[in-house]
């Protein structure tokens, strides 16, 4: 049975940079899952059937948002170098088959509660298999559970032999191709669109091929076309300069990792009138490509290969985000969780990079990460700051996560759609955690 709470004692964190942090007040969050009253504790009236919580000392924010996610896997280290034949007979014998599936799908689930218990509330998963996305998010939905807001993608769309090709993507070659593939997606229950504009890490068998040109601007321009007449955003992968460029040109709503810019793709991510909102965002991903790229491959396990690639695609991706800083591009924050090294609990990591390698502050990176991505994603009508009508999705915290970003990294308590998570629970990778704090301590 739902039911009405009342922090008393908060030290509130609205999720706007200009606003700081308002001290002593009262918050309600309704039986319906909506944040109800904010005020001071003498102003605010308190139903009695409410259930009150007392955070003198602590720091309540809106729920962190993870822009870019899969959750197919847990960010444990993997490897992609097996033959053709292998990858076709492990997707077709095992992970295809309805016990495959199942497991599949539990293995997400778990991904998306473990997200949660890290403080966030909201997902949008850009890439999975079998629609297991679609289900997770109809299942929470439905109330069979408590889980993150979803947004998912379903599968990503490509080209022949393009990435995420053929197991993670419908394949097609033309405009018209690209539309039916929309339109496949749409018809199964998908949010958005995810698209492959160049190749990517992962898949990539020579060195320069994470960036190289997939899709033409015609496909893109097909994908946005018929998702936009719907109302639908499309989320393009790229990680090379021209990729971006044709992907702005096309229409994307968000540059997934992002490269290099140029004036033209500067004025095209501010100014994009094929673009859903007239504006392209960039999602970069630092933290996906960062440690396999710095650290010796005696330690990754990757192959020169994948590391020459993360290193060119690191080096681009932040120069990239660095001149999206300067001159007031639309910068929202997204792991790429699931790929090796990038789990589901640790987005603080992200926030922690980008402040280290451009200038900004920690309330900066924190709206970016709450009411900006909100904005990017359309769902700051529901959620991404604290505001009475806005969905109850809020974390608390020990420390101030303003003084000290990695306060983030261990909530006390999470709240999603006015559901409290008294305890949360997160299980960590000490191999990964391990790993990572080697590679964080590397100054440049």
């Amino acid at each position: 049975m739902k039911t009405g709470y009342a922090f008393k004692n908060c030290n509130i964190i609205y999720g706007e940079a200009e606003k700081g942090i308002d001290q002593g007040l009262t918050m309600l969050t309704g039986p319906d899952g909506l944040i109800q009253e904010i005020g001071k504790a003498g102003d605010v009236a308190v139903p009695s059937y409410y259930q009150t919580i007392d955070v003198a000392g602590k720091y309540i924010m809106p729920g962190l948002i993870n822009a870019h996610v899969h959750l197919f896997a847990d960010g444990k280290p993997f490897a992609l170098s097996a033959s053709e034949g292998l990858l076709n007979f492990a997707f077709h014998h095992i992970l295809d088959t309805s016990l495959g599936r199942r497991i599949l799908k539990k293995r997400m689930k778990k991904n998306a509660l473990t997200a949660l218990h890290a403080g966030v509330t909201t997902m949008r998963s850009v890439g999975e298999f079998f629609y297991n996305d679609v289900q997770l998010r109809d299942e929470i939905q439905a109330g069979q559970f408590v889980g993150p807001n979803l947004l998912v993608s379903g599968y990503f769309l490509s080209v022949t032999g393009g990435h995420g090709a053929p197991y993670l993507a419908l394949t097609g070659d033309s405009p018209w191709e690209a539309r039916k593939n929309v339109r496949i997606n749409v018809k199964n229950g998908v949010d958005l669109i995810k698209i492959c504009v160049t190749g990517g890490v992962t898949d990539a068998k020579m060195v320069g091929e994470a960036g190289r040109l997939q899709m033409t601007e015609e496909e893109v321009a097909a994908v946005c076309d018929e998702a936009h007449k719907i109302g639908i955003r499309v989320a393009a992968h790229v990680e090379s300069t021209e990729g971006v460029r044709i992907a702005l040109r096309g229409g994307v709503d968000t540059i997934e990792h992002g490269a290099e810019m140029d004036e033209e793709i500067i004025h095209l991510y501010k100014n994009n009138p094929k673009a859903l909102q007239g504006y392209t965002a960039l999602i970069p991903t630092l933290q996906a490509a960062y440690p396999t790229a710095r650290l010796d491959v005696s330690l990754t396990k990757a192959s020169a290969t994948v590391k020459e690639n993360s290193r060119l695609v690191y080096d681009s991706m932040l120069k990239g985000l660095q001149q999206a800083v300067e001159h007031g591009v639309k910068i929202g924050v997204g792991t790429d969780a699931a790929m090796s090294y990038v789990t589901h609990y640790d987005l603080w990591r992200e926030l922690d990079h980008m402040m280290r390698r451009t200038k900004l502050n920690a309330s900066q990176v924190i709206e970016m990460v709450t009411k900006v991505n909100a904005e990017i994603l359309g769902m700051d009508h529901l959620t991404g700051s604290i505001e009475i009508g806005k969905y109850a999705d809020l974390i608390v915290m020990e420390r101030n996560p303003l003084e000290d970003i990695q306060a983030l990294s261990d909530a006390a308590m999470v709240m999603v759609r006015g559901r409290l998570i008294t305890a949360p629970s997160v299980t960590r990778i000490q191999e990964v955690d391990e790993l990572l704090d080697r590679v964080w301590s590397i100054q440049e």
